[in-house]
């Protein structure tokens, strides 16, 4: 009797390790597995004064709940010629927040006209606080942090983009 309690238990042991450490592997694979960047369009930054070219950009589309929400969240880099573009149905104050983003950004607002009306410059990664836009919107446009700053972007500055 003694010899199956102890044979009970080293297989009870063995199996409770391996299921632990399954869960474990699986859990760490979902948590570092990263996102990757899906082009979903082209954008072009202008200058409003003569329409000049300031920068074009690959971009990915949020324009539904899921994609709003989520952003660029769980990302471990994005490249400088990369951005989030949001398309909202309707223009009005925006605030956007930086949880669960690794990437410090720069969130650029835009009015109905795709004209540029505030800036949210090199928002830090992973902050929570508040950042506003000063006027109404209907885009937001993230940036790596700093390169609105580059590119000498001012409020008028413009945008065009289009679907792939």
């Amino acid at each position: 009797m003694k010899k199956i309690l102890i044979s009970a238990s080293l297989v009870f042991s063995i199996l409770t390790f391996y299921n632990c450490k399954d869960a474990v592997n699986s859990e760490n694979k979902s948590l570092t597995k990263e996102i990757t960047f899906t082009k979903e369009g082209q954008l072009t930054l202008l200058k409003a004064e003569n329409d000049s070219i300031i920068s074009t950009l690959d971009i990915e589309i949020a324009d539904d709940e899921y994609s709003t929400q989520t952003g660029l969240m769980y990302r471990h880099s994005m490249a400088e010629n990369q951005g989030m573009l949001f398309v909202f149905n309707d223009s009005r104050q925006r605030s956007f927040y930086m949880k669960n983003t690794e990437i410090p950004l720069d969130i650029i607002y835009l009015n109905s006209d795709k004209e540029i009306v505030s800036f949210q410059k090199n928002a830090k990664s992973f902050d929570e606080t508040s950042l506003p836009s000063e006027a109404a919107s209907q885009y937001v446009l993230e940036i790596n942090a700093g390169l609105s700053d580059k590119w000498k972007l001012e409020q008028g500055d413009k945008i065009q983009f289009t679907k792939n």
